[in-house]
């Protein structure tokens, strides 16, 4: 008798400890405009703990080298959830078929071309002719909201003017050199120039309309319970969670007075895939390079 009871004791126990041992939900999360596990910890480390507490929901970092790295990622089945920009949104989509979970607002998120106020350009019609310099090639607010403002005033990309991609202050001091005309960025990048260079004056000649926001997206793998958990977890914290996104991080103040958009849908960016076709972009299974 001993062995059928030690048995029944056995599943007695194990039924017992079921409820306990569940697995708490988990995810994997990457961020593609931060580049390693450390910066990653480091701008999002209070996020994730303010996720995990409201959500009920276990966050693993997985750190990417950039937007190329955390696509081919998500097409590999090896991360669930991806913060990224407008512009690389539209390469997720066509790639994986990712789903929009919640945007992530950025208060002013336009972008502008800036020229030297001292300088001879005017107004956009100044510039035909000349050198623009813009930030990351593909980026939405330094490169196809500067070419997108440009052309809304007429000038067409890579033929009314020569467009090249330079580092930031790079750019500033061939500015003052004369060596290129205007830059293309967004309004943070311009209030940290004007910063850092608190002797020279700066003019915008053109600024786009606000641009899409930044968004969560999903892997399609991902069961949509846990999609809606998530995004569920965003509506009923919102507030929470972004002072936990904006605490004792410079690279996350863009987000400050932001909301979270748990609304979000795909033709929100449309805007987005009509400034490719700006730059002569139809086709958007990869990033620009």
């Amino acid at each position: 008798m001993l062995k059928p009871i030690a048995v029944a004791l056995l599943a007695a126990a194990a039924a017992f400890a079921a409820p306990a041992a569940q697995a708490q939900d988990s995810i994997r999360f990457a961020v593609t405009d931060i580049d390693g596990a450390e910066s990653l910890q480091r701008e999002f480390g209070p996020f994730k703990a303010a996720f995990e507490k409201v959500a009920d929901v276990k966050v693993q970092f997985f750190a990417v080298s950039g937007r190329t790295a955390a696509v081919e990622a998500m097409a590999a089945g090896q991360v669930d959830f991806v913060l990224t920009g407008p512009a690389e949104y539209v390469v997720f989509k066509a790639r994986t078929n990712a789903v929009p979970v919640v945007g992530w607002q950025r208060p002013d998120y336009f972008s502008q071309v800036a020229v030297l106020a001292s300088g001879p350009i005017k107004s956009v019609a100044d510039l035909k002719g000349k050198t623009i310099s813009f930030g990351e090639i593909g980026s939405t607010s330094q490169h196809l909201g500067p070419a997108q403002a440009l052309a809304d005033f007429g000038l067409k990309y890579n033929v009314d003017y020569k467009p090249i991609f330079v580092k930031r202050n790079v750019a500033v001091e061939a500015m003052k050199r004369g060596d290129i005309a205007a830059i293309g960025l967004n309004l943070t990048h311009l209030q940290r120039i004007r910063e850092s260079d608190t002797k020279t004056g700066f003019t915008v000649v053109a600024r786009g309309r606000d641009l899409p926001n930044d968004v969560m997206i999903a892997s399609p793998k991902v069961k949509p319970e846990i999609v809606a958990k998530v995004r569920k977890a965003f509506l009923d914290h919102g507030t929470e969670l972004m002072k936990a996104v904006t605490t004792g991080t410079d690279d996350n103040r863009k987000f400050a007075g932001g909301v979270f958009l748990p609304e979000v849908k795909d033709s929100d960016y449309d805007y987005v895939r009509s400034i490719y076709a700006t730059i002569g972009i139809t086709e958007f299974n990869k990033f620009i390079e």
